[in-house]
């Protein structure tokens, strides 16, 4: 790339905020020139913003410090500095639709790590490796907003990012039933343990929504487009339970899976040492070089040791056996601050890029 795109985080003094604008320090192809918030947090230095309330496990970045944090809502201001911006606002859902849809008709693609837009029928929701065909929607977006670059794109919900992978990995097996349970960490809260002190030597077994978007999220990912919009998969049935767990990073997921085609331990296993996606075929900046990484060892992965695989880009999957219920379990993990927020929404935005939609 030439020239690098000049891009905004809305919402950057927040957890996942703080995450891109940590993973965007020295990105090959974006620059951070601009980071908005609330009113609140508006009109200072986003160091002195963010002073007593950085979470994220790494430094901030020098190049980001002295940038004077704008009002989230002043979108002419912002538009005349950006060519994109990434959005984790912590808003309500109705507010967040149309706050996006604003900077969109201003000419300014959004990638969003919000829920907002998830099934607005023409707003791609992409994992890369799996849909990333879904993008060639945008052009039936732009024709409704009447942009000619803006447009919204979103990504998943974190929860589904671990499993979600190598179950579609083996889609040639035409699986059936899938029940899901998730461990998710805190920093999926936008918490860490000075902040929830109560999670300590505790399971909450309830994040409100997050059930149902771990079922269904996943049909409109595996759905086809159809016209101006993306009508989502009649299956695989999936079944999800979520709780909340005492670890920092990385949410861990127990899969049961029934197949149509039932496959050998060995074909799974091949499956998921062979798959790679477009990320891997474009050698995106962000994409890891290998997406599923399986561990032998009977306990792992392990989310202290292994949350950080491919520098937190990879899904790490283990225990695969026959279940005397499903056909297979097995165990997967995912780190959800990257991969399953910021990350994630950043190698949306590279294939997006590659693919021409920020241009």
């Amino acid at each position: 790339m030439d020239k690098k795109l000049k891009v905004g985080v809305l919402g950057g003094t927040g957890m996942v905020g703080q995450r891109f604008v940590t993973l965007l320090e020295n990105h090959p192809w974006f620059d951070v020139v601009s980071i908005a918030a609330s009113e609140r947090s508006a009109g200072v230095p986003y160091a002195e913003a963010v002073k007593n309330r950085w979470k994220i496990d790494v430094p901030m970045p020098e190049g980001v410090k002295n940038i004077v944090v704008k009002n989230v809502t002043d979108i002419s201001k912002i538009a005349d500095e950006v060519d994109m911006v990434f959005c984790a606002v912590d808003m309500k859902k109705d507010e967040i639709k149309e706050l996006e849809e604003k900077y969109a008709r201003a000419e300014i693609p959004v990638i969003s790590n919000n829920s907002a837009h998830r099934w607005t029928d023409d707003v791609p929701m992409v994992v890369p490796e799996v849909n990333p065909d879904h993008i060639k929607i945008i052009e039936k977006q732009r024709q409704r907003l009447g942009t000619k670059k803006g447009f919204i794109a979103v990504k998943s919900n974190c929860s589904l990012q671990s499993y979600l992978p190598p179950v579609h990995a083996l889609m040639g097996f035409a699986p059936e039933k899938v029940l899901a349970c998730t461990y998710q960490a805190i920093s999926g809260a936008g918490k860490t343990f000075g902040d929830w002190p109560e999670i300590m030597d505790n399971v909450i077994p309830y994040i409100g929504g997050e059930e149902d978007k771990s079922e269904n999220e996943p049909l409109k990912i595996w759905g086809k487009i159809d016209g101006n919009k993306i009508v989502k998969a009649a299956g695989p049935v999936i079944s999800a339970q979520c709780y909340r767990v005492p670890a920092s990073d990385g949410h861990m997921a127990a899969v049961y899976a029934s197949f149509k085609n039932k496959p050998s331990i060995n074909e799974i296993l091949n499956c998921w040492n062979e798959f790679k996606g477009k990320p891997q075929e474009l050698k995106l900046p962000s994409a890891p070089k290998k997406f599923l990484t399986y561990f032998e060892e009977p306990d792992r992965p392990q989310t202290r040791l292994d949350r950080n695989t491919e520098k937190g880009m990879g899904i790490c999957v283990g225990r695969l056996r026959e279940d005397i219920i499903f056909d297979y379990k097995f165990v997967c993990l995912s780190h959800n601050t990257i991969r399953g927020a910021a990350g994630g929404g950043i190698l949306m935005a590279e294939l997006l890029k590659a693919e021409g939609y920020l241009d």
